[in-house]
């Protein structure tokens, strides 16, 4: 059986479970905290990031490689449509989302979520970046009513981990959500009705509470 090592309030980690949900995959999850550096995590995961799988061929690391991975030994209930080139534009999606979107507001994360600081320059060129790569999206992202178009797809599982962060993350430290023009809002409370979804909110939840413990 698959085994999803990471944590629950990870993105990363959530993108691939829902995934996995929803394609009604077999699976354990094992809590590993990502700043636990061991040499049995560098084994299985050689940055130490999460989240990462563990199959009987052995171990896989990186989102969107565990992500084809599960669509390929598990072709039921597909994440991919079958034309080549309409589910190279989910993987289009996907990559645009994590380079240019998810991957620039990560520099604020620290100030927005923890309470920590980011040097102006580094609040500037992430400002900039967003807002020019957020006009891009516009031309690719489709919200009819899923990310790609009319079928949920593999592009959903990341987009409603991701976007909602970058909206957040923006609006806490420039005042103003970079996404603000795209329906968000209503396509996160869309999602939040499937089974899959509610129940990685709801483990997000509880791991989130756990999260708290461990710093305290």
């Amino acid at each position: 059986m698959l085994k999803l090592c990471g944590f629950a309030v990870s993105n990363y980690y959530n993108k691939v479970k829902l995934a996995l949900l929803e394609k009604g995959v077999q699976f354990e999850e094992e809590l590993v905290w990502a700043d636990e550096k061991t040499p049995e995590l560098l084994a299985k995961s050689p940055t130490g990031k999460v989240p990462f799988l563990e199959t009987d061929k052995g171990s896989l690391c990186e989102s969107q490689a565990l992500l084809e991975y599960i669509e390929a030994a598990y072709p039921e209930k597909p994440l991919y449509p079958s034309d080549p080139f309409a589910a190279a534009k989910v993987r289009e999606l996907i990559i645009f989302m994590e380079l240019h979107l998810e991957l620039v507001a990560r520099e604020l994360y620290p100030k927005a979520f923890f309470g920590g600081e980011i040097s102006e320059e580094a609040k500037a060129r992430a400002e900039k970046l967003l807002k020019r790569n957020a006009k891009a999206f516009a031309k690719l992202a489709k919200f009819s009513p899923y990310i790609a178009g009319t079928e949920f797809t593999a592009a959903d599982c990341a987009a409603v981990m991701h976007l909602p962060l970058v909206s957040m993350a923006s609006k806490a430290v420039f005042g103003e959500d970079v996404l603000a023009e795209f329906p968000i809002r209503e396509y996160t409370k869309m999602l939040a009705e499937r089974p899959a979804m509610q129940k990685v909110v709801a483990d997000r939840k509880a791991n989130q509470e756990a999260l708290k413990a461990r710093k305290h």
